[in-house]
């Protein structure tokens, strides 16, 4: 066993999953932001245009770098960074095109901001060095990497555990809702929980985003599937569940669409005409309910469908013909990497920047000018938001603690740190059934690291030849292909 555990360390690092995840986070996630974002539409734009938009092309990082006193721009390595407390971080460029009257203008590359790098990542300036190389540049050649160098400190990002995305859980409760089913639907731009509750009386109510508890059938009508006969067949045709789905058709009576969008509006709170009504209506199904599926009005019938699947499963499981799901089997949960926390860091302080940088091109406008591209992005905004959420742990979701100061008392601290697995549960909440050791952790987590008082069994590492498969890279068209090739029928 000592030898075959050896053959798998010489080939294998500790911190793989990390540098992986960052490598793929800044190849594919960046330029998936700023294609969901595509373009910046000012509503001030210079009186000799008809129209004029901003066009957002492609984003790339350089080489981490630092510009000295004089002026000069060195490349950085980690351990002068450490040394001169310095933040190991690359430019990001971004093209940026002017589109006016509709054509392709001017076209720059503008300096966005600055990223934090990885150390040893693929854009770090160690990647590929020989053991020679790395001393000669005063590193260790047995640090493994895998973390970042804010002002100097290094900081290491935690893996979180969390539910699964896209994945409905049902649970038996107590109360005036007995049976609940829960599901975060994760999108390319949010992440929108949502909250199935089944009363006493058998009405199933939805409550995402902003609508509270608005019966279930209610949002099926708005999707466009008004007819009751239809509703059933979505939800399911089988005797057992008919008086369950009978109760829900007769709580909900609308039955033309202005009585429909009526209805959510009222239970959401939106005013005005009825036409101002009915948009925002269809903004919230099409944006916010069930992100993952689509935000487009041909994916409504596609929502209607889950929905009616949701359904029937809670009342499976409520009939006792399905199981209660079982939350902390580890099927059921997800490890989110330092790419994937990169990313909704990224996500969301690009959203601010796009705002930004609209603010300031209508305010030169306003005086007069026309203003280059360069000028209304304020690189140093995003570059401080970016350090100071490493910095402090602060990150957007109101968590805590994503990043921490790396433990450095000996090796095995340090390697430990680095495959910590952070669960987002309180730890001044029993939560006992989450703490306690699950037969499913056997061979991904260590069954003994954990730290005694409010944080055991929530804080985690990773078992030692545990290695994290990224999901992501299948391809979903190969899949829809081989699923319509078994026959399939595809929704319309």
């Amino acid at each position: 066993m000592n030898e075959l555990v050896s053959l798998y360390l010489r080939d294998s690092s500790f911190v793989d999953h990390n540098i992986k995840s960052f490598n793929k986070f800044v190849d594919t996630y960046l330029q998936k932001i700023v294609n969901a974002q595509g373009f910046i539409d000012p509503d001030i734009i210079p009186s000799q245009l008809k129209s004029f938009r901003i066009k957002l092309g492609k984003i790339w990082v350089g080489k981490p770098q630092f510009k000295e006193a004089d002026g000069s721009i060195t490349l950085l390595t980690p351990f002068e960074a450490r040394t001169r407390k310095l933040t190991y971080s690359a430019p990001i460029y971004l093209e940026m095109i002017k589109v006016e009257n509709g054509r392709e203008t001017e076209k720059e590359e503008v300096l966005f901001g600055f990223l934090p790098i990885l150390v040893k990542s693929k854009y770090c300036n160690l990647y590929g060095k020989t053991k020679e190389e790395l001393i000669e540049a005063g590193e260790d050649p047995s640090d493994p990497g895998g973390y970042f160098i804010i002002n100097g400190t290094e900081k290491v990002v935690v893996v979180i555990e969390d539910l699964a995305q896209n994945r409905l859980f049902v649970e038996k409760n107590s109360g005036s809702y007995p049976w609940t089913a829960k599901i975060f639907s994760q999108g390319e731009r949010n992440r929108i929980p949502h909250l199935f509750e089944m009363g006493k009386d058998g009405i199933v109510y939805l409550t995402f985003a902003r609508a509270k508890r608005i019966p279930l059938v209610t949002v099926i009508k708005g999707l466009g599937v008004t007819r009751d006969n239809e509703i059933v067949r979505l939800i399911s045709e089988e005797e057992i569940f008919s008086s369950d789905i009978f109760i829900n058709l007769l709580a909900s009576k609308e039955r033309t669409e202005e009585e429909i969008i009526s209805s959510i509006a009222q239970k959401v709170g939106f005013g005005g005409s009825y036409k101002n009504k009915r948009d925002k209506v269809y903004n919230l199904l099409d944006r916010f309910l069930l992100p993952h599926i689509g935000n487009t009005e041909k994916d409504r019938i596609q929502k209607a469908y889950a929905l009616g699947k949701y359904v029937k499963k809670l009342l499976a499981t409520s009939y006792g013909l399905w199981s209660v799901d079982d939350k902390d089997h580890y099927s059921n949960k997800r490890l989110r990497l330092v790419g994937d926390s990169m990313d909704s860091l990224f996500r969301y302080f690009f959203t601010m920047m796009v705002g930004d940088i609209k603010y300031n091109f209508e305010r030169l406008v306003k005086r007069g000018k026309y203003p280059s591209l360069q000028g209304v992005v304020r690189s140093q905004l995003f570059t401080t938001r970016v350090k100071s959420a490493l910095a402090t742990g602060e990150w957007v979701g109101e968590r805590s603690g994503v990043s921490q100061h790396l433990e450095r008392l000996n090796f095995s601290a340090t390697t430990s740190h680095l495959r910590r697995v952070v669960s987002l549960l309180s730890a001044s909440r029993e939560n006992f059934e989450a703490r306690d050791l699950h037969p499913t952790h056997w061979g991904k987590l260590c069954t003994t690291e954990t730290p005694e008082g409010q944080n055991i069994g929530l804080r985690k590492s990773l078992a030692i030849t545990c290695e994290i498969s990224e999901g992501s890279d299948v391809n979903d068209k190969d899949v829809i292909s081989h699923l319509k090739n078994l026959g399939v029928k595809v929704i319309k």
